[in-house]
């Protein structure tokens, strides 16, 4: 396997509005290409990431770069769409079947929000899935950590008005609030699945996000005026049977996938959770960022709510999560979250965040479930 440096990556906004797919998506692309230095000439496959968009979208989509006769792959895989896109533009460069690829994920889910595709919830109404709402998976979740850890709504509301501030410096967040948002406002927004407040919950609306990555060997033509970002690991698992296995459903999985998935991702890259910088992670409600801190070996079982209560995991403490605000208050469209944090972790490895920046980052770790049926983590190195 060839080594794959991230030449350029680039978004459009996030809205609570719906979009024209076609425009945001091209802009990420062209913001991508302009941060890389090249032309879509020099793109030689592309992984398009959606969810929701119609059959054949991405080709269409691509048909806006240009008409170069190069493979256009349909990615799909829920919340970890645009991951999975990175992972397959990764995957072909290193490889070695192309030196230059393209993920690009969209989509606009907000003149759908509250209709569930096909008219239907999950899988129909004969599983558990079709009669609640992720929301309500999300509150168990929750309850049952509060129960087993003492953990208080407090420390979830705490997590969240962290990523709310982290994204008010973040141009392309959808939630940027005009002041310093506290922990008291967010658990007095409306409640939507105790403990879980409005304020806690991930921002539904449109989105885009694109990354191009190369060759090590096509790398040494581009600017070298700034840091180059290396892909060390990417890592993608599914479910495991093991005794006793409760099938979780295509919300929440089970705890086990994120924690193997970390532990293949940290062999690959040569690195632990002691050298990671900065992480980014499906959050999309404080108690799975609270619980990932856990299975991603940030700290043992059950400390999180301390690092929560010393301020750890807010930019300028010890590992600083969901630096762009997450899927909390940067937004989650669905298809492009996890190349969103893919762009954000480039940036901060530049050392280009500006007033979200990481004081000396490094290495950068980008986790995402699909669904609750497969995880992704990539971990990216200055």
């Amino acid at each position: 396997m060839r080594n794959v440096i991230v030449a350029g990556t680039g978004a459009a906004p996030f809205t609570k509005e719906a979009a024209d797919l076609q425009r945001i998506a091209v802009d990420a692309g062209l913001a991508a290409l302009t941060d890389a230095g090249i032309g879509f000439g020099e793109v030689q496959a592309a992984y398009v990431g959606y969810i929701r968009a119609p059959v054949m979208t991405g080709p269409r989509v691509m048909k806006e770069f240009g008409l170069t006769g190069i493979p256009v792959q349909h990615i799909e895989n829920a919340s970890a769409t645009g991951a999975a896109a990175f992972r397959e533009a990764w995957a072909a460069v290193a490889g070695g079947h192309v030196d230059v690829a393209m993920a690009l994920a969209f989509d606009s889910l907000s003149e759908r929000a509250g209709s569930p595709a096909n008219g239907r919830r999950g899988m129909g109404r004969n599983s558990l899935e079709g009669a609640i709402l992720p929301a309500a998976f999300f509150a168990m979740w929750a309850q049952r950590r509060m129960h087993d850890y003492g953990t208080t709504a407090d420390t979830l509301a705490t997590i969240a008005a962290k990523n709310w501030n982290h994204a008010r410096f973040c141009p392309w967040a959808q939630r940027r609030a005009d002041h310093a948002v506290t922990a008291k406002e967010v658990l007095d927004s409306f409640m939507v699945a105790e403990p879980h407040t409005a304020m806690m919950s991930c921002g539904v609306g449109s989105g885009a996000a694109a990354a191009i990555v190369v060759s090590e060997d096509y790398a040494k033509r581009l600017d070298h005026s700034r840091p180059q970002i290396k892909v060390l690991a990417s890592a993608m698992q599914s479910e495991r049977y093991t005794e006793g296995h409760v099938f979780l459903g295509p919300v929440i999985g089970p705890s086990r996938m994120t924690a193997d998935t970390a532990k293949e991702a940290y062999e690959k890259a040569g690195v632990g959770p002691s050298d990671l910088d900065l992480v980014q992670v499906h959050d999309a409600f404080p108690i799975e960022e609270l619980v990932y801190y856990e299975l991603l070996g940030i700290c043992g079982d059950g400390a999180g709510d301390d690092l929560v209560a010393r301020g750890d995991t807010a930019i300028g403490g010890r590992i600083p999560f969901s630096t762009d605000g997450g899927l909390i208050a940067r937004g989650h469209p669905g298809g492009p979250t996890g190349l969103a944090q893919i762009h954000e972790t480039v940036v901060q490895l530049r050392g280009e965040a500006g007033p979200r920046q990481v004081a000396d980052a490094t290495i950068g770790l980008c986790h995402i479930v699909g669904a609750g049926s497969v995880c992704i983590i990539h971990i990216l190195a200055r």
